[in-house]
C-alpha cells in the first residue's frame, strides 16, 4: 500500500529539519520559480501573498521586484532561512514572515497577488486552492502552481504523492467563468537540478486566473 502523506505541522518540521541537515543548497538557495517571472513580470506590484512559501525564493523575488509580500509557512526552520535570505538580498522591509497553518489561518485582508508553489496542506489540494483564492481582490490575479497528476509525472525526483498532485481541469473547474478570466492553463515539463547535481524531472500544472471586479 502507498504512503500516506498527512502535510501537517509535523510532516513539513521533518521535512525542513532534514533539508537543514543536508546542508545550505537542500535548505533553500534556489531563485524562484520560472512561472512566477513569468506570469507577473507585466503585473503593477501591490500587495502579494504567498502561501507555502518555504524558504522564500518566491516571496525574495516579489519584494525585490517592488511587491510587499506577506509570506506565509507552517514550518519554523524553512520561515528562519527564508528570513537570512531576505536580509541578504535587503528585502526585509518588503516581507512578513508569517508562521501559521494555511488551513484554519486567516490573512483579514485580501490581496492584489495570490500565489502558491507545489504547497500541500493538511487538506485536500483542490480544497486548498478553493480557500486561497478566496484572498484575491477584485481585479487581482491568482496563480497556481502545481504538481500535474498523469501517468509517468514526477515531481522533485520522484512520483508526487497522489494527494498532492492535481489535473488541469479540475483546478479550471473549479474557477467559475463568472468570477474568473482564467489567462493561463498550461502543463509544462522540466528539469531541474537538485542538491548533490541530481536532475529531477518535473511535470507541473500551472493556472493563473483574474477575478473579476
Amino acid at each position: 500500500m502507498a504512503e500516506q502523506h498527512e502535510f501537517d505541522k509535523d510532516y513539513w518540521d521533518r521535512h525542513w529539519h532534514q533539508a537543514h541537515r543536508d546542508g545550505p543548497g537542500a535548505m533553500g538557495s534556489s531563485p524562484a520559480h520560472p512561472y512566477l517571472t513569468q506570469e507577473t513580470s507585466g503585473l503593477v506590484p501591490g500587495a502579494a501573498l504567498d502561501a507555502g512559501c518555504g524558504a522564500g525564493a518566491e516571496a525574495i523575488w516579489l519584494a525585490s521586484h517592488g511587491w510587499q509580500v506577506t509570506a506565509v509557512d507552517i514550518a519554523s526552520d524553512a520561515l528562519a532561512r527564508a528570513a537570512e535570505r531576505a536580509a541578504d538580498s535587503g528585502v526585509s522591509d518588503r516581507v512578513r514572515w508569517v508562521e501559521a497553518d494555511l488551513t484554519v489561518w486567516e490573512p483579514g485582508a485580501r490581496f492584489d497577488l495570490v500565489t502558491t508553489h507545489y504547497a500541500h496542506p493538511a487538506m485536500p489540494q483542490l480544497a486548498f486552492y478553493d480557500r486561497i483564492a478566496a484572498w484575491v481582490a477584485p481585479g487581482g490575479t491568482l496563480l497556481i502552481v502545481g504538481h500535474l497528476h498523469a501517468p509517468g509525472a514526477h515531481g522533485h525526483g520522484q512520483h508526487p504523492p497522489a494527494e498532492a498532485s492535481v489535473t488541469l481541469a479540475d483546478i479550471t473547474a473549479g474557477l467559475a467563468s463568472t468570477r474568473w478570466e482564467i489567462t493561463t492553463a498550461e502543463e509544462h515539463r522540466r528539469a531541474v537540478t537538485g542538491p548533490g547535481g541530481h536532475e529531477a524531472a518535473l511535470h507541473d500544472v500551472v493556472v493563473r486566473a483574474t477575478r473579476r471586479p
